[in-house]
């Protein structure tokens, strides 16, 4: 048993989404940007449920014996999960009516359940549901103990109980029988909000949830019955394919031997309104062979993650202000990237700079008579993606491109799937996921034929080639020519293509191959030159610390004197601040407009800094189970620009939270210091620099 503490993964994580819910509560927060956060918040908490609770069920299916071995008891995690979980829900549900609601209703936008629409109101409504609506709908009886139909995963049903009056041939009088039915709610092809028109007053924005108007016409699609009780519920089902990227070892062989045991998508987190009386409640544990642990009460309304859709009506006080992405001036007064690449190394900082330049990049590639071939890695890609249509006409014109596709990308398995076989009708060499890894890397590298030698361009990113989520992800991308990056990503592309196993990199870090043993290698050198009465110095921001064995080599370094300063985004699981352990460690954490989602690694290295950027963060699986590719940076002028927006976040005082052992996510203190939103201090440094 290791003598450092260590925070729970799953409390950890759920410490992180309070801070996000923290943006829903913060009154300096517009009120669109709010309603943006508690879309967040839920769709974060579905993935938790989806993947971390109902990883933990699994662990309750393993012997006593095996479960004895876990780091902690995964019934008692549970139970604790429980309780965050409700209270976490409990103060969205309250921030929700008493705020939310009111500031809409204090500027004209009005959310009705439909008892205060005028007559004109009630016949668009009326119109809606009968031509719209209705023709969804396909309401079904439900059976105690016999499951009549199959809840789809994060679906939004109505359940209603139905009564119909009965004689009864002893008494001759008339009885009550009950009948529970359910039906969908149709947001796979309805928006969740209607806006309901107002000939009367064009001020006033009036706007129902599509479950309030079902809710309204109930009666006309249960004739013969009175209905008595109507309740939302939600069923999150497990994502147990992804139970490869939570366990590993023999663990993660009994889980899928028990698995193989059990029925597909088994419920991990059932949500039903907390008003439902419990004799209906009963009935529906019965119906759909819930069990008690299952049973998590809500709200009305669930799926507040629709929000991220609710209208931006209103004042343009109401949304956060809208930021123009910079341009970089070098490449904007050249017709030609790769000349500009060939002669310096470039860094982009996204959402801050324009993506365009990496569509362009692609684009003269494709282009170019000199490109003899294209390699690229996609992990997630956007809907309609210009990256993949540069791709193909790269191939359409002549060029050998090649395309590794991570087909096991959590939740974008079936779109990488569609893009795979667009690009290989292309004519594109496509590849696909090694069996126990990821491939997570962001690379690109593009081939030419320069004075009858062949000379390479890369790309390097901490963020997918994703031009949608460049919009509201803050990631890094270097383009370079240099030989020495250029030719390991050459030898990376060579690995994933089965031609070289053994190549040795000097300059990269590569996952698994080398990723671990050089920063354990750089943490050590810090720690031997504290010990050494030498001045030590680790600065990393990354968006998960979880992994254990490097956790303990920040312990060590810091015992030794090293001076450490994280920014993480989610989950942290060392604990900074104990006494003689990681009192020379300090963490914060920034959730603001765009979503931190960089890698930046430095370290003292005696004054001369070593500045690495990544696509992985230190997790287990990210150094043992996927492949990653860490960047070194070379180029002083960049390095100095990595610095000045490391300093910068750390000086944040309005969206910086303390990461201590108390997991209280208390506000950086401003005192009397000038206020530092760091975000919008980086965009205004970068438009100096222009």
């Amino acid at each position: 048993m290791s003598k450092y503490p260590h925070f729970n993964r799953e409390l950890s994580w759920l410490s992180f989404n309070y801070r996000v819910l923290q943006e829903v509560k913060d009154p300096n927060v517009p009120l669109h940007e709010k309603i943006k956060f508690m879309a967040i918040f839920s769709s974060n908490m579905d993935e938790f449920f989806r993947v971390r609770v109902a990883s933990l069920r699994y662990l309750l299916e393993l012997k006593r014996k095996t479960q004895s071995k876990l780091d902690v008891h995964p019934a008692k995690l549970l139970n604790k999960i429980q309780t965050m979980v409700d209270e976490q829900q409990q103060e969205l549900g309250k921030i929700f009516r008493k705020k939310i609601l009111p500031g809409l209703a204090e500027n004209n936008i009005e959310l009705v359940d439909g008892k205060s629409l005028n007559n004109n109101q009630t016949a668009f409504v009326k119109d809606f549901f009968k031509y719209e609506i209705q023709p969804l709908l396909r309401p079904s009886i439900l059976i105690r103990n016999k499951m009549t139909i199959f809840l789809q995963n994060r679906v939004i049903y109505l359940t209603i109980r139905l009564v119909s009056k009965n004689n009864n041939k002893k008494t001759g009088k008339k009885t009550e029988r009950s009948t529970y039915a359910i039906l969908e709610i149709p947001t796979m092809f309805l928006p969740r909000f209607i806006e309901i028109p107002d000939n009367s007053n064009q001020q006033n924005h009036t706007i129902m949830f599509l479950d309030d108007i079902i809710r309204m016409f109930l009666p006309s699609i249960f004739h013969g019955y009175r209905i008595k009780e109507v309740y939302s519920v939600k069923l999150t089902r497990d994502a147990q394919m992804y139970i490869d990227d939570e366990f590993s070892g023999n663990l993660l062989e009994k889980i899928k031997e028990g698995i193989t045991r059990r029925k597909t998508g088994v419920p991990s987190r059932f949500l039903y309104d907390g008003n439902m009386s419990p004799p209906f409640l009963q009935f529906l544990r019965d119906a759909f062979l819930l069990r008690k642990e299952d049973l998590i009460p809500g709200g009305r309304y669930h799926n507040f993650n629709d929000f991220i859709s609710f209208p931006r009506l209103g004042p343009a006080s109401l949304q956060d202000n809208r930021w123009i992405p910079l341009p970089l001036k070098i490449l904007e007064n050249s017709d030609n990237i790769l000349s500009i690449i060939q002669k310096k190394d470039l860094l982009l900082f996204y959402p801050y700079h324009t993506y365009d330049y990496v569509i362009r990049f692609l684009k003269e590639a494709a282009d170019d008579s000199h490109t003899i071939a294209v390699q690229i890695t996609l992990y997630r890609s956007a809907p309609d993606s210009e990256v993949i249509h540069q791709l193909i006409q790269a191939a359409q014109s002549g060029k050998k491109v090649t395309v590794f596709i991570e087909v096991k990308a959590r939740f974008d398995e079936e779109s990488n799937l569609v893009w795979a076989q667009k690009l290989e009708k292309s004519g594109i060499d496509v590849l696909y996921s090694f069996p126990g890894l990821k491939v997570h890397s962001k690379i690109c590298l593009i081939t030419r034929r320069e004075n009858k030698r062949l000379v390479r361009y890369a790309y390097l990113s901490t963020g997918n080639f994703n031009e949608k989520t460049a919009k509201v992800y803050s990631d890094f991308g270097l383009f370079t020519a240099d030989h020495k990056i250029t030719q390991e990503i050459k030898h990376v592309f060579d690995s994933l293509n089965n031609q070289e196993r053994n190549r040795q990199f000097r300059h990269l870090l590569v996952a698994p191959r080398n990723m671990r043993r050089k920063f354990n290698d750089l943490i050590e050198k810090e720690t031997e030159n504290a010990r050494n009465q030498k001045e030590a110095r680790i600065d990393i921001k990354l968006n998960s610390l979880e992994d254990k064995k490097i956790i303990e080599k920040l312990y060590q370094a810091s015992e030794a004197g090293v001076k450490i300063r994280i920014i993480v985004r989610g989950i942290c699981c060392l604990v900074p601040g104990i006494k003689d352990i990681s009192e020379n460690i300090e963490v914060i954490s920034i959730i603001d407009k765009f979503l931190e989602h960089a890698r930046i690694y430095i370290f003292h290295n005696g004054g001369s800094e070593k500045y690495y950027l990544a696509s992985a963060d230190w997790m287990q699986r990210n150094l043992s189970r996927r492949i990653e590719v860490g960047f070194p940076i070379y180029d002083q002028r960049i390095k100095e620009q990595i610095k000045k927006i490391f300093e910068i976040q750390w000086q944040d005082n309005v969206k910086a939270r303390l990461i201590d052992r108390s997991q209280m996510n208390r506000y950086v203190d401003v005192g009397s210091k000038t206020k530092i939103r760091s975000q919008m201090a980086i965009y205004q440094y970068l438009k100096n620099e222009m």
